[in-house]
C-alpha cells in the first residue's frame, strides 16, 4: 500500500468516525469463510456495516478525529473489525447471537453515543442498552397511561350517571 493510498484510507476512516454514533471494535480472526459470510449476512440484516481495518490506520484516523475515543485506541492489537450501526445495541445483539454457533467475534471495545465500553465482558450490558426510539416509546407509554385511566373513568362514570338520570326521569 503506497503512502497516498494509506492517506486516502485514513481520510475516509476519519470521515466515517466523524459521522459515527455507535462503533464496535471486534476480533473476528479465525472464522472460516462460511462463518465470516454468515456474520456479514447477519450484520447486513441488522443494518450494521462490518469492515476489517488495519490497526495503525484506524489509530491515526482516531487521532485525527474530533471525537475522544479514549481507551479504545489501546485495544487496537491483533485483528480488528469495525461494526458501525445507527442503533447502539444492534451489534451487541448480533455478536451475542452469533456466539451461539462460534467463539468469535470477540468484543474489544465500543463507542456508544460518547460512552466507551472496554472488554468482552461488557457485551451483556451493551445488549441491554435501549435505542433512542425505544426510550421515546417507553416515555410515551408512561405518559399515556394516566391520561387513558382518566378518560376511561370519565367515560364509565358518564355512562353510570346517564343511566341513573334516565331511571330517575322514568319514575
Amino acid at each position: 500500500m503506497t503512502k497516498q493510498e494509506k492517506a486516502q484510507v485514513i481520510e475516509e476512516l476519519t470521515a466515517t468516525l466523524a459521522d459515527v454514533k455507535n462503533l464496535y471494535l471486534t476480533d473476528i480472526a479465525g472464522l472460516n469463510a462460511s462463518q465470516s459470510s454468515d456474520l456479514r449476512r447477519a450484520c447486513f440484516k441488522a443494518n450494521i456495516k462490518l469492515a476489517v481495518v488495519k490497526n495503525t490506520l484506524l489509530a491515526k484516523a482516531m487521532e485525527a478525529s474530533d471525537k475522544d475515543f479514549g481507551e479504545l485506541q489501546d485495544t487496537l492489537k491483533g485483528n480488528t473489525s469495525l461494526m458501525i450501526s445507527e442503533s447502539g445495541n444492534a451489534p451487541a445483539k448480533v455478536i451475542k447471537d452469533f456466539r451461539k454457533k462460534s467463539e468469535k467475534p470477540i468484543l474489544k471495545g465500543a463507542f456508544i453515543e460518547e460512552a466507551i465500553y472496554i472488554g468482552d465482558d461488557m457485551i451483556d450490558a451493551l445488549v441491554s442498552i435501549k435505542s433512542k426510539e425505544e426510550l421515546i416509546g417507553d416515555i410515551i407509554t408512561l405518559l399515556q397511561s394516566p391520561a387513558k385511566n382518566v378518560v376511561s373513568s370519565l367515560q364509565s362514570a358518564g355512562g353510570n350517571l346517564s343511566g341513573i338520570l334516565k331511571t330517575l326521569s322514568e319514575r
